[in-house]
Order: structure tokens, then sequence, then C-alpha cells
């Protein structure tokens, strides 16, 4: 089982690209509507405001999951735990939470970075460990080059894409899926079924998408600076999507519509 499939741990917030009062303003909103796990990265340039803006709560510190991701440019046995330990004086953590790699080192080996990651869980800085975009062959490699089991693979996933191979290594491996870019930065608004499917339970297409991706049996992450939607992305646990409806949206994954591939981020792999 997934750290994140403890209650409220499900349902994360993520944080890029906010910086500055925009996130504060947001985390603080999210904090209030319920949400006690949230999402950042070295490469997100916000560490130490999202620490500064946890800080400023009345919520326990042990009732919050923060994960963070090492940037690739820190992949190095130079570099690797003197980031992480950057990492965490920004978040104002003893440990954090959980630690993933950000993106693997194209498609080279995975187990020097694993290595690497291994390590920090070994010297406590991280309770628990992961990686981000990992493809099928590299969650293989992981499980066997790994004294640990990992945490998450964090990919982008929504109705837009067809993830199965994904979906079928994570029951092989044991390596739990979360979901990033979860409503595919809107482009899920162009499909009329998806709010027509809504109208029958009074939620909209984002809610309906991000219950889906939570009965496929995957945590997901989301943002916004809306209060009203951060409210409606936590608000999906009163409904339950039939197995026809779940079938109906799945259809929509053969659009295939990528945003993590290698115009936008040079470091993707060659993706399943």
């Amino acid at each position: 089982m997934s750290v994140y499939s403890e209650g409220v741990f499900q349902r994360g917030f993520g944080t890029y690209p906010l910086r500055g009062e925009r996130l504060y303003a947001a985390v603080r909103d999210a904090i209030e509507i319920g949400y006690r796990a949230f999402d950042t990265a070295q490469w997100y340039g916000n560490e130490a405001e999202l620490g500064a803006a946890l800080a400023d709560t009345d919520v326990s510190r042990d009732a919050l999951l923060v994960t963070t991701k090492v940037h690739p440019e820190n992949m190095t046995a130079e570099r690797f735990l003197p980031s992480v330990e950057q990492s965490l004086r920004d978040l104002r953590l003893d440990a954090i939470d959980v630690l993933l790699l950000h993106w693997p080192p194209g498609d080279d080996p995975v187990e020097p970075s694993l290595d690497l990651l291994q390590k920090a869980h070994r010297a406590g800085l991280a309770r628990h460990i992961g990686v981000s975009n990992y493809t099928v062959a590299m969650m293989h490699r992981a499980v066997r080059a790994l004294d640990v089991p990992l945490a998450v693979n964090q990919v982008e996933f929504h109705p837009l894409l067809k993830q199965d191979k994904l979906l079928a290594a994570s029951q092989e491996t044991g390596i739990p899926l979360s979901s990033y870019c979860s409503i595919a930065r809107g482009e899920i608004f162009k499909y009329p079924v998806l709010a027509e499917i809504g109208a029958g339970y009074g939620k909209s297409a984002a809610q309906v998408t991000l219950r889906w991706i939570l009965q496929r049996g995957v945590t997901m992450n989301t943002m916004s600076t809306r209060p009203e939607n951060i409210r409606a992305n936590f608000d999906i646990m009163d409904f339950a999507l039939t197995p026809d409806e779940m079938d109906t949206i799945s259809a929509l994954t053969s659009t295939n519509y990528r945003i993590s591939n290698a115009e936008v981020v040079p470091y993707a792999p060659t993706w399943d």
C-alpha cells in the first residue's frame, strides 16, 4: 500500500509553478479545505516558500505529507546529498516524507541515481523514496536495484493519455502510481462526455476526471489558485463512477495527448 493511499493523502496539492504570495495564499486555502499532502521539487524553486507557508499553520507536522524531487542536475555523487540537505532546510523539515528522483537519466541506466536515492533514505534524510517519469522497464530495474520499496512513480496520468502499460507494471512491481497534469492542463474540457457524466452527479468535468483517476487505483496531485477550484478538486469522494462510465472515459485515452514529451523536457525518456 502506498503512503499516499492513507485518507486525505490520496489528493495532493501540487505547487508548480506557484511562487510568492500566490503560493502562500493557495497553500493556506488548501490547508483550510483539508489538503494534507503537498508536492514540490527542487526544480520549482519554491521549496523555501512552501516550507514557510506550511510552518505558518496550526496543522501539526505529523498530519502533513511533503513530497519533493531531486533535480536531474543534482543526481551526481557530489551534489545529491547536499541538495537534499538544502531541501530539508528550505522546507523546514527534519526528514522529507517522500523524496523522488524528478526525471530518469534519459534512456541511460537508472541504477546510479537510484543508489544515491537509497543512500539518502539510509542517512535518514527521507522517510520514503520514489521516482517520477519512469517507464515500465525502469520500474522493473528499480525493483531489482533497491533494498527498500518505492513509494510511488509520479507520472502524467489523465483520461487523454493511454497508460495501461504503466498500470500493469505498477501491479507487477508493487510501485504505486500517482498523477500529475491530472486534468491535462485543461485539455479535458474539450470533451463534452465528461461534463455529461458529471451532470448526473452534480459534479464538473474536472471532478469526474479526478474520480476516474482514483478509481483506476492512482493517487493524484492537482493545483489551482482559485479557492472554489481547490475545494472542487478535493470534493470527489462522495460519488463513484459506474463501470460503464469508467469504460466511456477510458476510451478517451486513445487520444494519446501527452504534455511531458522530449520537446518540453529534455530529460524525458522514450515513453511506453
